[in-house]
């Protein structure tokens, strides 16, 4: 079974994987910033780019999995359509490229092989506008250990250290390690089904402004 396959699998049924409201520390990254070009990258079941429409962006949102897009679009029609301008794109984001760029380019739990990172990877630096702003969030490879959830491959989990030589052209504003409560978190995290509700994961964020 293909990745594509694997989550177009993951993604069949009436029920939403993640949930309808955005990742909660994506929100306190990006509602600062003023709307313009949003890219999200690998987008899922789109709850994070229907916010962005949402507080005015005007957003690209692409992932490979046909079945995730068309949940996207359902749930952006349950919401108010006057204020969801969202361009939903089936393509793979190794191969996903925008010449005119983006004010916002978010990456939230994208998880492949270094192979497809290092396509993927660059070509969305590259795609952030001078001035705009390069977001990235999901499991660090510290989450193994001493976390929970997530992958359980350190291949599909880079650290902030991977990060840094693409962003040379950059101000790095945030690179760290954040503690995500999962079993009290509202939106990523909701296929934890564990007991425990103080379970802490890892993730590695990294918010940087193009020069």
């Amino acid at each position: 079974m293909t990745a594509v396959d694997k989550w177009n699998k993951r993604y069949l049924g009436s029920e939403l994987v993640w949930s309808k409201t955005a990742n909660a520390e994506f929100v306190r990254q990006v509602a600062d910033l003023v709307p313009g070009r949003a890219l999200d990258l690998g987008s899922g079941e789109g709850r994070n780019a229907i916010w962005l429409a949402q507080q005015g962006w005007h957003v690209s949102a692409v992932d490979f999995a046909e079945v995730g897009i068309n949940k996207a679009r359902q749930l952006a029609s349950e919401k108010d359509a006057d204020k969801i301008e969202v361009n939903w794109i089936v393509a793979d984001v190794c191969e996903y490229h925008d010449e005119a760029g983006f004010d916002l380019v978010a990456i939230m739990y994208l998880h492949t092989s270094q192979s497809e990172r290092d396509h993927w990877l660059p070509r969305a630096i590259n795609m952030v506008r001078p001035g705009g702003v390069f977001l990235y969030i999901g499991h660090d490879p510290k989450n193994i250990s001493h976390g929970v959830g997530g992958p359980q491959e350190p291949e599909l989990l880079p650290d902030v250290a991977e990060f840094e030589p693409y962003l040379r052209d950059f101000d790095i504003v945030s690179a760290g390690i954040l503690r995500r409560d999962k079993g009290a978190e509202i939106g990523h995290g909701m296929e934890y089904s564990g007991n425990n509700k103080t379970a802490v994961a890892l993730d590695c964020m990294v918010k940087a402004i193009r020069r």
